[in-house]
């Protein structure tokens, strides 16, 4: 019986022959629980949240640049930086400033013993605003922010310190690649291939060629240990590319960019690989050249200074610095997106940190409902808490 009991309980599942051990995990990624797809840290985990759990390997992240192209600057060393603490092979490509300075200024990460003290800043500072807790209307009180601090730590993501710079040893810890613009140019004559300019087709060419000489493509089975290329491209589309599509509302080569786009997408597909662009959205005046950019895109988010505008001395947003736009979220083995239930976002440099949060209005200022004066709220409240009967009394007119 002891024999039977133990055959019944045996699986019927049998390994195939042949069948090799499981690929091991790539460094810094993750399967998504809701549409199977291996999934990389932008950087910033409260934009991670944004999109859905991470960036996707495979695809292409679009930041439209705020006014003075500081906040964009910032996700975008941060994508990098999260690179080379997890491991990754890196690309940048720049036309305003070289790669190898942008590397030097990446911020430095917050790892276990100094997380735990920004977080005890953290709520030292938020103990200072405990006298004004209260006076938060109810209905916002119980809603969370997305990671307006770094309360949920997991080893997918980490945080930087904004104030310090990369130590250079981690950052030669790992293979990096560069491809400046204007060094390019000079080092062999102009080409033209794909019908487009030649810094574009120059700028694929390196890829491609990163690419498929590192193996990222799959060309290389001997290859044993697996890793992801992250590639990053500093403003691209603005007038030190080449390109015309900033300066006016009818340029000669209004193609270019969506060439260039559209042939990325293709070497993004196919190799393990992600990418994020930065492109001054706002010096595009041309509104369906930003929509064919838009729709080529897989990830599109969107960053709203206020500096120099209204905003910035309007008391409406006073704990923020910008606005966050998303305005497209990729359809991943599903017939839709992974969008969030939250509309309204905002983001705010701290002392260290820089985070995306939920745009909660001061409830003083959000209410347009006029208030009677302390007096008559303290008298309104004792007759409430006298019961009904107490009704005929005090007060005529209550404040509801």
């Amino acid at each position: 019986m002891a024999a039977a009991g133990g055959e019944r309980g045996r699986t019927s599942f049998q390994r195939r022959p042949g069948a090799g051990p499981r690929l091991p995990a790539l460094p810094g990624t993750r399967p998504s629980v809701r549409h199977g797809q291996l999934l990389l840290s932008s950087g910033l985990p409260s934009l991670d949240c944004v999109l859905g759990g991470g960036v996707a390997v495979g695809t292409l992240l679009l930041i439209e640049e705020d006014k003075y192209g500081l906040y964009s600057n910032l996700l975008f060393k941060y994508f990098l930086a999260e690179g080379i603490v997890c491991g990754h092979d890196l690309f940048v490509a720049s036309a305003k400033e070289h790669p190898d300075k942008i590397l030097k200024e990446l911020p430095a990460p917050l790892l276990d013993d100094t997380y735990g003290k920004e977080l005890g800043d953290e709520a030292a500072a938020k103990s200072e605003d405990s006298q004004d807790s209260m006076k938060i209307a109810w209905r916002y009180q119980n809603l969370p922010k997305m990671e307006a601090s770094p309360t949920t730590y997991t080893k997918f993501g980490h945080y930087y310190d904004v104030s310090k710079k990369m130590s250079p040893e981690l950052c030669q810890s790992v293979k990096w690649h560069s491809f400046y613009l204007h060094e390019e140019l000079s080092f062999e004559p102009k080409m033209k291939a794909w019908s487009m300019n030649s810094g574009y087709a120059r700028l694929l060419q390196s890829i491609q060629k990163i690419i498929s000489q590192e193996g990222f493509d799959g060309s290389d089975p001997q290859k044993k240990q697996r890793n992801v290329l992250r590639i990053g491209i500093q403003s691209l589309g603005s007038i030190l590319w080449g390109d015309g599509v900033c300066c006016s509302d009818n340029p000669e080569d209004p193609h270019s960019l969506t060439k260039f786009l559209y042939v990325l997408r293709g070497l993004l597909r196919k190799s393990l690989s992600a990418c994020i662009i930065t492109v001054p959205a706002h010096l595009i005046q041309n509104k369906a050249i930003m929509e064919r950019v838009t729709n080529l895109s897989d990830m599109v988010v969107g960053l709203e200074s206020f500096i120099g505008s209204e905003r910035e001395t309007n008391p409406l947003y006073k704990d923020y610095h910008g606005l966050v736009h998303v305005h497209q979220i990729p359809r991943l083995n599903s017939l839709i997106c992974d969008v969030s239930d939250t509309k309204d976002l905002a983001f705010r440099l701290k002392r260290k940190l820089f985070t995306i949060e939920r745009l909660h209005l001061p409830p003083d200022l959000s209410d347009t409902v006029s208030r009677a004066s302390k007096q008559d709220l303290a008298g309104s409240a004792k007759l409430l808490s006298s019961g009904c009967g107490a009704m005929a009394i005090g007060k005529k007119h209550l404040d509801f």
